[in-house]
């Protein structure tokens, strides 16, 4: 992994002459941040602000992030004429690195999938194929892991089993995650932020280790009032 740095977002983002987000400082700490919000709050803008990527509003502030970042999306965005250790490799190849096919196997074995490196992806179950795309994104070895509602798209079981396997994967690093899911978040949070009515709320995280399980009461009911709480703010005028 790299050398820790300074992972901080200070400012405000304008979209068509007006406040998307008002001013905030975010600074994601070692662990998961999750956020969430209505469709449209700016979620996935102040993702791809943190990533580097171009975004349609307006930045206003500072910005200190690493060099280096992992991405993972919904989409596992698989190239599907590439072997599955070589979809792995691929994000390190098109940045100019030379990628290190052991440790790719490595990954894969990790993930559940060794002795799979050779098959296509089109022999893949969606589980599996998100197996991959998590494997790829530790090939990057970044300090700040940026996910973008990627168990979303699974189906329950298999959404609860790749939240775990992300977790233990991504331990010692800063992740941030988009997501649309209260419960989600509350399970994998160690800090949370509703994006609502144009501010970043905090959300109490719960006590705790994570990720809570699944039969945690607790959990149940703090999703349970959190749902409501976006209900109000999506229901407002």
């Amino acid at each position: 992994m790299t050398a820790s740095v300074r992972i901080e977002v200070t400012g405000h983002l304008m979209l068509d002459g007006e406040r998307l987000i008002e001013p905030f400082s975010l600074t994601p700490p070692m662990g998961w941040t999750c956020l969430l919000g209505p469709s449209g709050a700016g979620k996935s803008t102040l993702l791809r602000l943190f990533a580097g990527l171009d975004i349609s509003a307006r930045f206003e502030g500072t910005l200190s992030v690493p060099h280096r970042v992992g991405w993972m999306a919904q989409a596992d965005l698989m190239q599907p004429r590439l072997s599955i250790l070589n979809n792995v490799m691929l994000v390190e190849q098109l940045a100019g690195r030379n990628p290190d096919k052991d440790k790719a196997q490595h990954l894969l074995a990790q993930v559940g999938l060794a002795d799979m490196g050779d098959r296509m992806p089109d022999s893949l179950s969606g589980g599996q194929r998100q197996r991959v795309a998590l494997a790829r994104t530790l090939m990057s070895d970044a300090e700040l892991i940026l996910l973008d509602e990627p168990f979303s798209a699974l189906d329950a079981a298999t959404r609860a089993a790749m939240q775990e396997l992300a977790h233990a994967q991504f331990a010692g690093r800063r992740v941030l995650l988009v997501t649309h899911d209260p419960f989600e978040a509350l399970r994998l949070g160690d800090q949370i932020w509703l994006l609502a009515n144009h501010q970043l709320q905090p959300v109490p995280p719960l006590r705790g280790t994570r990720p809570h399980s699944l039969d945690h009461m607790p959990l149940a009911m703090a999703a349970a009032d959190l749902i409501k709480r976006i209900r109000g703010v999506k229901e407002s005028p």
